[in-house]
């Protein structure tokens, strides 16, 4: 089975899990540990999937389903679910095609294919395997869906010719499910990956290609356009509670773009809105997700870029916001926030990364603490200021062993017990989930 192959429009999107992997990591010479207790944190890891290669779903991509009880995630053969109670895994469906996200709202786990020069969206029920097209559109491709799985959502570039071209920038490295992001330096020497990225992202930001962000109704079929622009439109998600909110980004080099963005999909001519402003050079904010009550978006801000690291709020209602500081060891790749958002969850970096730091190579979880008013005296405009506060951050599982560039994408369980991530810190890739309570 193949990958489905992606165009320049999204030669950098969202890394979602192919459902075969081509060609899938060789295993190791002996099978990596199904159960064991980190000896540095006392917390209890289990490896959830069977084959080399599997992979669960980008860290704000829901994968699990409605009632909390299975998780899905990608195999070099398909898709499989994974009892959260038992952990037994069971396969899915074998099509050649791209996972993209499981429903809020029904049992169904969606994934793309491509047939001719058509791309099929379709969806498998989760109990009983059956496979049903939900849609069928030419070029683009597809990032979200809503809370009540009556839209779609994607992007495409608006000149076949663009999206097509044999660029170098469609090279994807499957070993780390990611752009193949290699670049020389001014001195013709390699540049480090994370140094590569940000000239990539650039290249790819200064073409100014014109693109489109479009909504399918799963009823009906329709296609329309929402938002176009020469801006480089990336990250879609829908809110996971308000079927007509749709956050998206504006892609490249973080400090050089206004990146994070909510748009109303049901309000004709509706202008995107703004949620970060910088107030500084090197300000940078990305990695932006929903709070599981859809009331917050939570963001990764720096000020300035590498030096000072917060858990940014943003109040979708209101407007209000929080920043959570958070060590430099602490930074993470992503983070993400608990079901009942009390807690956060980050899944560390290596020493190359924008925090480059000396011990990031950890999962976390992330206690916030709120900073007070001193004697209970508040200023005057407390009201409408940032709330300040500090993250407290536990270590739960040793990384010093996996290669970031596969990025873990840790994501809580429904019943926030566990976090799921994905790593190869045995040698081939494997979803793995540790407890968060420590082990007895």
């Amino acid at each position: 089975m193949k990958s489905v192959l992606i165009g320049l429009a999204t030669a950098f999107a969202i890394a979602l899990p192919a459902l075969a992997q081509a060609p899938a990591p060789k295993a190791p010479a002996t099978e990596p540990p199904r159960e064991w207790i980190d000896k540095d944190t006392g917390h209890r890891v289990v490896r959830l999937s069977d084959e080399p290669g599997s992979s669960s779903l980008y860290f704000n991509y829901n994968g699990y389903t409605p009632q909390g009880d299975k998780l899905v995630i990608a195999t070099p053969k398909g898709l499989s679910t994974v009892d959260l109670a038992t952990r037994k895994l069971s396969p899915l469906v074998e099509e050649n095609g791209k996972f993209l996200f499981v429903g809020r709202k029904t049992r169904s786990a969606y994934f793309i294919v491509e047939e001719g020069k058509t791309k099929v969206v379709k969806a498998v029920d989760i109990d009983s395997r059956k496979v049903r097209v939900v849609a069928r559109f030419d070029r683009g491709d597809i990032q979200t869906i809503n809370a009540d799985e009556t839209l779609l959502g994607g992007v495409v570039v608006t000149k076949p010719e663009v999206e097509t071209r044999p660029d170098g920038m469609l090279k994807r490295d499957n070993r780390f499910d990611q752009a193949a992001y290699e670049a020389l330096g001014p001195d013709g020497k390699p540049l480090s990956f994370a140094e590569a990225k940000e000239v990539r992202l650039n290249e790819r930001l200064e073409s100014k290609i014109p693109m489109e962000m479009f909504v399918i109704d799963t009823r009906t079929g329709e296609k329309r356009v929402i938002h176009a622009a020469t801006d480089w439109l990336n990250h879609l998600q829908f809110s996971p509670t308000e079927p007509n909110l749709l956050m998206f980004c504006h892609e490249g080099p973080w400090h050089k773009v206004d990146r994070l963005w909510l748009l109303r999909t049901d309000q004709p001519n509706a202008k995107p809105v703004k949620i970060h402003a910088r107030t500084m050079n090197m300000e940078i904010a990305g990695h932006e997700w929903f709070s599981a009550d859809g009331k917050t978006v939570w963001y990764d801000l720096q000020t300035p870029r590498g030096e000072d690291f917060w858990v940014a709020g943003y109040e979708v209602a209101t407007g209000k916001r929080a920043w959570y500081h958070v060590e430099r060891n602490a930074w993470s790749v992503h983070f993400n926030s608990s079901p009942d958002g009390k807690l956060f969850a980050g899944d560390g970096g290596d020493s190359e990364m924008v925090a480059h730091a000396p011990d990031g190579k950890w999962l976390y979880l992330m206690h916030p603490r709120g900073v007070p008013d001193v004697a209970g005296i508040h200023a005057p405009d407390s009201e409408h200021l940032i709330r300040p506060g500090v993250i407290d951050a536990e270590k739960l599982v040793n990384m010093s062993a996996h290669d970031y560039r596969l990025e873990p994408n840790v994501n809580f369980t429904p019943d926030g017990k566990w976090l799921v991530f994905r790593s190869n810190m045995h040698g081939a890739n494997h979803v793995y989930a540790v407890e968060l309570a420590k082990a007895k």
